[in-house]
């Protein structure tokens, strides 16, 4: 274990900075516990872990039992970063029931339990409101002018010095909480006017994938295939892999915002000592340049679409209860967003006297071009992670508190 430690150490010490390492949940283990026995600072270990990515999940079992070779707040935020950026991954191999596939008339029963549970009791779920907070994790927290040029101005712009935040990793932003209301299981947000894009952060303004549709449309394109056992707190769980197509899918994307550069006004320009130049006016011998008025105006418009999409259902094979959803959405690399990924954790809640089967956390992953110029030559993209838990759930219009 302690050459293993070694080896993950020398491999990040070869690597350019920032650039990603993957390594299994095995091997972090083995980095953490070599850099605890060489006594490295909390600043130290953060740096290290910024340079992991992992190839397999972080359960929360397994993060809570690396929290003595974490010295410090630096080191336990990348550690939370890991965990949920490896949420939609499978776990270790030794985590894995080693149970059998059940055979297709197996699997059937089980798909059969899971249709009644959507459908008869998911879908049935009265209105309920509930408050949800979300933690934000970003890299590259950087943003365009509102506007610029010669006679420009650059009112509301949100930029570090130089224009550029130094936290190129992905660490901890802000907290938030909102007001969000559930009907028959499907999330309703609340209006949000907050100026995204010009404040260096996305939104994500659609709703988590509802269980419902996406149960519909996993069979309707007849692609739900049993995938294996899983453990989920403890339980053993049946995973069914799916693909949704184009012509099925009603996944809606829409991520707010993106800069729109327009630009108005003109400009004349001269090359030194030739008076050539761009609409005229420059005279023979000048040392050249620019005149006149010109500007760009920034405006910021979200990213819409609907794309088709994959994923994973995870049923309690006793009561075919769904407990886990993860969707993929299938977007190009050419598209501004071009990662969004989602998992909710589906659970038991107390509401009034009712004990009802609601969302009660999801992670959502993203990448994104935040100047809006993928496909360009030097773009830059952005990574963040919204987690998010839900509490003090109630029935719509009532005034009682849990």
């Amino acid at each position: 274990m302690k050459r293993a430690g070694c080896i993950a150490l020398m491999a990040l010490a070869t690597i350019p900075a920032w650039a990603a390492k993957k390594m299994t949940v095995a091997e972090l283990k083995d980095l953490l516990t070599t850099l605890h026995q060489q006594g490295k600072g909390d600043a130290d270990v953060a740096a290290a872990l910024k340079q992991v990515q992992l190839s397999e999940e972080l359960t929360r079992g397994m993060m809570n039992s690396l929290v003595p070779e974490v010295p410090g707040q630096l080191s336990t935020e990348q550690i939370y970063v890991l965990e949920a950026r490896s949420a939609m991954l499978p776990p270790p191999a030794t985590d894995i029931p080693s149970a059998p596939a059940p055979d297709a008339a197996g699997q059937q029963a089980l798909l059969t339990k899971a249709d009644d549970f959507v459908n008869k009791t998911y879908a049935q779920t009265p209105a309920i409101t509930a408050t949800r907070t979300t933690l934000r994790f970003q890299d590259n927290v950087e943003a365009l002018a509102a506007s610029s040029g010669m006679h420009g101005s650059a009112s509301d712009v949100s930029v570090g010095s130089g224009g550029v935040n130094p936290y190129q990793f992905v660490h901890y932003i802000n907290a938030s909480d909102a007001t969000i209301a559930l009907e028959h299981g499907e999330e309703k947000l609340p209006e949000d006017k907050t100026r995204w894009g010009g404040n260096g952060m996305i939104a994500i303004t659609t709703p988590t994938p509802n269980l419902t549709q996406v149960w519909s449309e996993a069979k309707d394109s007849g692609s739900v295939k049993w995938l294996r056992w899983e453990l989920v707190n403890g339980k053993q769980a049946a995973v069914f892999s799916f693909e949704v197509p184009k012509k099925k899918t009603h996944m809606a994307v829409n991520v707010c915002c993106f800069p729109k550069i327009d630009q108005t006004g003109t400009a004349r320009f001269s090359s030194a000592g030739t008076g050539i130049g761009t609409g005229g006016g420059g005279a023979i011998g000048s040392a050249g340049g620019a005149k006149g008025n010109f500007q760009t105006n920034t405006n910021y418009d979200p990213y819409k679409t609907v794309t088709p999409y994959r994923g994973e259902f995870f049923i309690d094979p006793d009561t075919g209860t769904v407990v886990r959803l993860i969707t993929w959405d299938e977007l190009k690399n050419t598209d501004v967003v071009h990662q969004l990924d989602t998992r909710v954790d589906y659970g038991p809640v107390t509401v009034g006297d009712k004990s009802l089967v609601l969302p009660i956390k999801t992670i959502v992953d993203t990448e994104v071009v935040p100047y809006g110029e993928s496909g360009a030559g030097g773009y830059h993209t952005r990574d963040t992670l919204f987690t998010s838990e839900y509490k003090n759930q109630q029935l719509a219009g009532s005034t009682a508190q849990k």
